[in-house]
């Protein structure tokens, strides 16, 4: 990216929040400090509307303008736009490496309650396997479940949630969640939520929720205390999987829901996951064996549990690589 698209996205960027400090703009452009503030002093010298906030922790605050043209859209059309823009993660294909240049321009065009929904919308949504260039992997389509859109409109709004959980039917189960994420998984809709009662994460599958609604319910902890649950949590997960580039293609074809890999090798060319594991179920531990030798010989086991280790070297005849 040369100077003049880095200034011009910089621009857009600080058009569309109210206040954003130096280190802001270093992060998010990976930019050094003395690069950001030369660049910020430019863009004020074009004019741009900005006040200096000295002081610990201060930045700059963005004045109310018209700098940058505006465009009307409803805020469910807006929605709709945003929503199809992100589901598309692909950056190899044609015109989508403008990625973060488009992302700034839509939240650019909308008010600033449309802007806050647009940034959680953002956070919450996540897309796997929606590749269009690769007929292996899954593509959304328009069968939803009718919760789908209700959560999501919640979600942007509170976080913090009140579910009722019918695992059958005629047996609803009242829930109190933090919502995490939303997203699509083997042609399933699952919502990830961390449950206040028991002190877990789950993955709840979004056909099987009614009535959702935001939580009346004092919030027990703040949300960076649940992520840290959660980091926490995988920390000490039993079951920790290396994969080659033949174990990610299988994985993206067929993975149990809820497990979210992350990308270790240039091209992803290698990724790993982790997963705590119910020792005790003996079915559940058949299945995870028949699942990781699906995967392919290029698996690798970082943390295994005995019980699962033992019934892999009884179908392979030795012992699993580590």
């Amino acid at each position: 990216m040369n100077k003049t698209e880095r200034v011009n996205l910089i621009m857009r960027y600080i058009n569309n929040r109210s206040h954003f400090t130096i280190a802001e703009i270093q992060r998010e452009f990976k930019i050094s400090r003395a690069t950001a503030i030369r660049d910020i002093n430019e863009i004020q010298a074009m004019g741009f509307p900005l006040t200096t906030e000295r002081g610990r922790g201060g930045g700059y605050d963005v004045l109310q303008n018209q700098y940058l043209p505006s465009v009307r859209f409803t805020s469910e059309e807006l929605k709709a736009i945003f929503i199809s823009f992100i589901a598309s993660k692909n950056s190899q294909l044609p015109y989508l490496h403008n990625r973060r240049s488009i992302t700034e321009k839509l939240i650019g065009i909308a008010s600033q309650a449309q802007q806050d929904e647009l940034i959680e919308l953002n956070n919450i949504l996540l897309f796997e396997n929606t590749n269009p260039s690769n007929p292996n992997l899954l593509e959304l389509d328009d069968a939803a479940p009718e919760e789908l859109n209700q959560l999501i409109s919640l979600a942007v709004r509170d976080k913090h949630l009140r579910l009722t959980y019918e695992l059958s039917p005629g047996w609803p189960q009242l829930m109190d969640v933090y919502l995490l994420h939303i997203f699509n998984s083997n042609a399933q809709w699952l919502a990830e939520v961390y449950d206040l009662d028991t002190d877990e994460f789950r993955y709840l599958p979004v056909v099987m929720l009614r009535d959702s609604a935001i939580s009346e319910r004092e919030l027990k902890w703040s949300e960076q205390e649940i992520l840290s649950k959660k980091l926490l949590f995988a920390r000490e997960s039993n079951l920790v999987v290396k994969l080659d580039a033949t174990g990610i293609q299988r994985f993206k074809r067929m993975h149990p829901p809820g497990i979210m890999l992350s990308f270790t090798g240039m091209f992803q060319s290698s990724g790993i996951f982790n997963m705590q594991l119910d020792v005790t179920d003996v079915d559940s531990l058949a299945y995870y064996a028949d699942w990781l030798l699906f995967l392919g010989k290029g698996v690798q086991f970082e943390r295994i549990p005995d019980e699962l280790r033992v019934i892999l070297e009884e179908r392979l005849g030795v012992p699993p690589t580590c």
